[in-house]
């Protein structure tokens, strides 16, 4: 049925042991053997800050310290609690409220900024591509000149029923 050369299995087995050294943060001798990158569990549930899901699926803080400890096991009614305590409490279990995910953010003076960059150098592009690498226009573009072939074509009579010469009132001397 298929049948693969040595070569082509040869390619296919290189091909995946570099993928697998790319995708899979290997240490390289160029990097001093460090880590490329963090590997993260996506098996476990992971804290998201979003409007439409209000409970994530973990607590912002995994790890608790003596206080914070301290402060979740304490016994009595939240008024009994100062507003730092209650703040403290809160951000165990969430990163941000409503109004600080709401806020907007100042990314889109970045991106504008990038677009005037972006154009600022393509104008100095085509600025120094016109003087220094186009030719000269040829002297056809001239308004002497198109006025000169107006002038031929209402003289030859150039498409005299639907076109050019058409619009043209020959007794007058002048555009109908």
């Amino acid at each position: 049925m298929l049948h693969l050369t040595k070569g082509c299995v040869g390619c296919l087995l290189s091909r995946r042991a570099v993928l697998a050294l790319t995708n899979s943060g290997a240490r390289m001798s160029s990097h001093d053997h460090q880590e490329v990158s963090d590997n993260l569990d996506m098996s476990q549930p992971m804290y998201w800050d979003r409007l439409d899901t209000p409970l994530p699926d973990r607590p912002w803080k995994d790890v608790l310290d003596s206080t914070d400890k301290s402060l979740k096991q304490k016994k009595g009614p939240w008024t009994a609690l100062s507003k730092e305590e209650k703040i403290t409490l809160y951000r165990l279990k969430f990163n941000h409220t409503y109004p600080e995910m709401k806020r907007p953010s100042h990314e889109w003076k970045t991106v504008i900024g990038g677009m005037f960059i972006v154009f600022g150098i393509t104008g100095l592009v085509v600025f120094w591509q016109c003087h220094y690498v186009y030719p000269p226009q040829p002297h056809t573009f001239g308004k002497e000149w198109q006025a000169k072939q107006v002038q031929r074509m209402l003289d030859m009579r150039v498409n005299p029923i639907e076109g050019f010469s058409a619009q043209w009132d020959y007794k007058n001397k002048q555009w109908k």
